[in-house]
């Protein structure tokens, strides 16, 4: 399996459409399901749409007069990809950084820090 290429937003954007919802899917369907504060034209769409099959995102298959996505890349495997590189370009791969700078960026909850204790404690019995 070849490496997941990082995705731009606008790209992410029509992934998170199908990933969220049952495939396959039109472009309408598509369209009616991004966020609202994305005023995108339909050709906007099908152009993003066409990157992604050419990016082996995404398959598509003519049903009617309309066409009808499906994925290609897995959710999971995508944020695997995706948190696996950012963890080591921006953390040089160490857990401490991590969590330190969510600490220090108050970004955790006293509830996520005893989940992060109860998670590290079970994993930490793990051979």
């Amino acid at each position: 399996m070849k490496p997941i290429k990082r995705l731009p937003d606008a790209e992410f954007e029509v992934m998170r459409v199908l990933w969220l919802h049952d495939p396959p899917m039109s472009t309408n369907q598509i369209i009616a399901c991004l966020r609202p504060e994305l005023t995108w034209k339909p050709q906007t769409v099908l152009t993003l749409l066409a990157r992604l099959i050419e990016k082996g995102f995404l398959s598509s298959e003519k049903a009617g007069k309309e066409r009808r996505y499906t994925p290609l890349v897995l959710h999971d495997d995508y944020l695997r990809a995706e948190t696996g590189s950012f963890f080591d370009k921006v953390h040089d791969n160490s857990v401490l950084s991590l969590v330190n700078t969510l600490y220090d960026g108050k970004k955790l909850t006293p509830s996520e820090i005893a989940d992060l204790r109860k998670w590290l404690d079970e994993k930490g019995r793990v051979e």
